[in-house]
């Protein structure tokens, strides 16, 4: 997969609001906050990953604020911006790219929804949900 950076100014402003969500994370297990903004045809929606003692239990920012929109009747997504604010500029894209879980939502509702990967070190990765998760669970 080749690594495409982006420096638009609307990847820029959506990464900004999810650097800006993920001051809102409940992060007292891993104290790694999480943003993310999803950019819709109806506007912008945000969230913050919410931690629990179980870590199986705990809410990605990117399922955040996916559900955010949809419970909004939103369902046309655009764009959506990952920002974790924690990860040390030396740690690499490795260390902020979203799990599979929310690849699989990113693809359940459009392969080609434009992910924005921001990094400590100020960069912007853009991929497709395609691009980050080729051969998704799909039933029927």
């Amino acid at each position: 997969m080749e690594l495409r950076k982006t420096d638009d100014a609307d990847a820029r402003a959506l990464s900004d609001a999810a650097c800006a969500a993920a001051q809102f994370a409940y992060a007292k297990y891993s104290r790694f906050r999480v943003g993310a903004a999803v950019a819709t045809a109806g506007g912008i929606y945000t969230g913050a990953n919410v931690e629990n003692a179980s870590y199986g239990l705990t809410l990605c920012a990117e399922r955040a604020a996916i559900a955010k929109a949809v419970t909004s009747g939103d369902l046309a997504l655009s764009r959506i911006a990952v920002a974790c604010v924690d990860a040390a500029p030396g740690d690499g894209l490795n260390a902020a790219m979203p799990c599979g879980a929310c690849r699989q939502w990113f693809v359940e509702f459009d392969p080609g929804l434009q992910v924005l990967i921001w990094t400590p070190a100020g960069d912007i990765y853009q991929f497709t949900a395609r691009d980050l998760l080729a051969v998704p669970f799909v039933l029927g």
